[in-house]
C-alpha cells in the first residue's frame, strides 16, 4: 500500500550513456522521502539494469507496457497519482516523441497520460543537441510548459566538447524541489 503522504515522482530513464546517473537521482529522492517510480526505455535497459532502480526506489520498475500484472494499465494508474515527471537523461529520441505525440513504449505512453509538470534533463552528443530538429522539438515542448534542466556544456562520453552534457544531479534535484513547491503553492 502506498503512503498517501509521500509525493509520487516518476523518473523516466532513456538510452543515454548518462543513464547511470539516474541511480543517484533515484537514491537522493528516495532518501528525501519521495515515492520514486522509474520507467525505463528498452535502450536504457541496455546500459543499466532495472534491478538497480528497484533496489534504490523500492518500487517496481516499468520497462514494458505488456507485462502488467493487474487489470488496470500501470501507466494510467501511476499518472493518476504522480505529481511530477522527470526524464533524466533525456535523449533526442524521447524529446522528439514527446514533441510529436508518439507513444510507442512505456515512457512515451506514460508522458501522454501525465497531466502534471514535466522536467526534461537532456543528455546527448553536442551535434545531436544542436540539430535543427532537436531544437525545434525543444522549442515546441517549452511552449507547452515542459521545463528543461540543462544541458550543460562540456566533455561528453564520445570525446566531443559542447552543449549536450547532462546537467548536475544537484541542478536536477533543485528543479524538482522547485516544481514540487510551486505545485504546493509554496514559492520558497
Amino acid at each position: 500500500m502506498k503512503n498517501p503522504e509521500k509525493i509520487t515522482i516518476v523518473l523516466g530513464v532513456t538510452g543515454s550513456i548518462a543513464a547511470f546517473k539516474a541511480c543517484e537521482i533515484t537514491s537522493t529522492l528516495a532518501k528525501e522521502g519521495f515515492d520514486v517510480n522509474v520507467i525505463m526505455t528498452a535502450s536504457a535497459c541496455k546500459l543499466i539494469c532495472p534491478q538497480s532502480f528497484l533496489t534504490l526506489s523500492r518500487n517496481p520498475v516499468m520497462t514494458d507496457l505488456w507485462e502488467e500484472k493487474e487489470w488496470q494499465p500501470g501507466h494510467i494508474e501511476l499518472a493518476m497519482r504522480a505529481k511530477l515527471l522527470v526524464i533524466a537523461p533525456a535523449t533526442a529520441n524521447i524529446i522528439a516523441k514527446m514533441a510529436h505525440g508518439i507513444a510507442d513504449d512505456a515512457l512515451s505512453t506514460y508522458y501522454i497520460s501525465h497531466t502534471g509538470p514535466t522536467i526534461v534533463a537532456p543528455a546527448m552528443n553536442p551535434r545531436m543537441w544542436a540539430h535543427p530538429a532537436t531544437q525545434a522539438n525543444v522549442a515546441l515542448l517549452k511552449e507547452r510548459g515542459v521545463i528543461f534542466a540543462g544541458p550543460d556544456s562540456g566533455h561528453v562520453a564520445c570525446g566531443e566538447e559542447g552543449p549536450g552534457r547532462l546537467c548536475t544531479i544537484d541542478a536536477i534535484i533543485k528543479q524538482i524541489k522547485t516544481s514540487i513547491n510551486i505545485q504546493k503553492g509554496n514559492k520558497k
